[in-house]
C-alpha cells in the first residue's frame, strides 16, 4: 500500500466464557505472550497484553487492511486452541463470544498502557463487569445489559 499512512490505536477487551476465573497465574504469561504474537502475525502491532483470571486487555496498533473482527477471530480461536492443546486449563477453555474495542489517540497511549499494565491492582478495587460497563459508558457505546452478560445467566 504505497502512500498509505495510518496511526490507529485500539484497546480490545475480552473475557473467558461465563467469566470463569480460570486463567491461572502459572500459565497466564504464556497465554498473554501467545496473544501478543498472534496480533503481530496479522501485521498489527502489539503494544501491551495483560489480564487477570477472567479477562484480557490488548492495546495494539491496528493495520488498516485487517478488520478488528477478523483480528479477534484469529486471536481468540488460536489462543484458546493453544490453552487446550497444551492442557493448561483443567477444563475445556473457551473465550466468551464478543469483545469490546475502544479507540485512542496517540496522546492517550501512555495512560492506557499503564492502566493495562496494572490490571492485577486495578481488579482489587473493581470487578470486570463494572470495568466493562464503565468502558461502554465512557465511550458512549449503546448496549443492553442482558446481552452483555447473557453468559452469566
Amino acid at each position: 500500500m504505497a502512500n498509505t499512512y495510518y496511526q490507529i490505536y485500539v484497546q480490545v477487551v475480552f473475557a473467558v466464557k461465563y467469566r470463569d476465573a480460570i486463567i491461572s497465574e502459572e500459565w497466564r504469561s504464556k497465554l498473554l505472550g501467545v496473544i501478543g504474537n498472534l496480533i503481530n502475525e496479522t501485521g498489527c502491532k502489539t503494544i501491551i497484553v495483560n489480564g487477570v483470571e477472567d479477562h484480557v486487555h490488548c492495546l495494539l496498533g491496528l493495520k488498516p487492511t485487517i478488520s478488528i473482527s477478523d483480528l479477534m477471530k484469529v486471536v481468540k480461536a488460536k489462543s484458546s486452541k493453544f490453552v487446550n492443546d497444551n492442557q493448561l486449563s483443567k477444563s475445556k477453555f473457551n473465550w466468551q463470544e464478543g469483545y469490546g474495542a475502544f479507540s485512542y489517540s496517540r496522546s492517550q497511549i501512555d495512560s492506557v498502557y499503564k492502566y493495562i499494565e496494572n490490571q492485577k491492582e486495578h481488579h482489587k478495587r473493581e470487578t470486570f463487569n463494572d470495568e466493562y460497563l464503565n468502558f461502554l459508558n465512557k465511550f458512549n457505546v449503546p448496549y443492553e445489559e442482558k446481552y452483555i452478560f447473557e453468559d452469566l445467566i
